[in-house]
């Protein structure tokens, strides 16, 4: 089959822990390990995120007083992309894959007017307490908002138009390519009478996933991420996995807006999209997964 994994930005860098580079290449060989599994069957395409990432190098950028003012988002999306990309080329081969893997630096049409840019909600950079985090956003003049037990930054997350270089993308696959393309959902890009234009945004890399994977005819849509399943009362005690969802029971369901609802949504507009299912689950469940053993599976059994 052909299969778009969509890779949480947390599953490379877990929450509290140092961002250094053997932290997240040990996770990214982690993931490697489960992936060369899925590629020893099928055709891969992968999309990653990169909310821990460019968290990080936007704080960086905020900090160095060399610059007159820090890098933009955009700029940084395309920085995650070539150095997660570069991991989980190395990481794969290392791990036994024989099919090529190539990295792309990919480009997503967004529309600038997107009501996304009034009421930001991507989750991006490390977890803080809330004194600590209102004391940056004081300094920074970031937007805040809580994330379970912590408060992170949030930013605009405007969906997905289109993937610029698509057709490539599709010459690479056809090629019998492994194709890691749309990191951080891709670099968001307004489309102008001159070309294309950088934005200050972070894409929902599952929304981009989802958008690829019906470009491209994939049979399954799979997001990865650190939990076993969606839940039903999640974080509650009487939090329990669904092991299915039709596409009727979701438009009743609430999830949150920050976390898993993105994952749903995305989900719901492949099976839309396409009549195939998708799934939601641990990275190291995935061949479960796919088999809808394991994980939610949503939209057509």
């Amino acid at each position: 089959m052909r299969l778009v994994v969509a890779l949480g930005g947390n599953a490379l860098l877990e929450r509290g822990e140092r961002p250094d580079a053997a932290v997240q290449q040990k996770h990214v060989r982690h993931a490697a390990r489960s992936l060369a599994v899925l590629a020893a069957e099928h055709q891969l395409i992968i999309c990653h995120g990169n909310g821990p990432q460019i968290g990080q190098l936007a704080m960086e950028s905020e900090a160095d007083a060399d610059l007159s003012r820090p890098y933009p988002l955009e700029v940084l999306v395309a920085e995650t992309q070539g150095m997660i990309g570069y991991w989980l080329m190395q990481e794969l081969e290392a791990a036994g894959v024989t099919t090529p893997v190539n990295t792309l630096v990919t480009r997503t049409v967004v529309n600038p007017h997107d009501p996304a840019f009034a009421a930001p909600t991507k989750f991006i950079g490390p977890v803080y307490t809330e004194r600590q985090m209102h004391r940056l956003a004081r300094r920074h003049g970031w937007t805040v908002a809580q994330d379970g037990a912590h408060w992170r930054r949030v930013v605009a997350s405007p969906l997905p138009r289109r993937l610029v270089e698509i057709e490539t993308v599709m010459t690479l696959l056809d090629a019998g390519s492994i194709v890691i393309c749309g990191g951080g959902g891709g670099i968001p890009v307004a489309e102008t009478d001159h070309g294309f234009t950088g934005v200050e945004a972070v894409v929902d890399k599952d929304f981009t996933a989802a958008m690829i994977a019906a470009d491209v005819a994939a049979d399954r849509l799979l997001i990865m991420t650190d939990v076993s399943a969606v839940m039903s009362g999640f974080g509650t005690p009487r939090q329990q996995p669904i092991s299915h969802l039709s596409l009727e029971e979701i438009d009743h369901l609430q999830f949150p807006p920050g976390s898993m609802g993105p994952k749903v949504a995305a989900c719901r507009r492949f099976a839309v999209a396409t009549g195939h299912a998708a799934a939601i689950g641990s990275l190291d469940d995935a061949v479960e997964v796919l088999a809808g053993n394991a994980g939610t599976t949503i939209g057509p059994h």
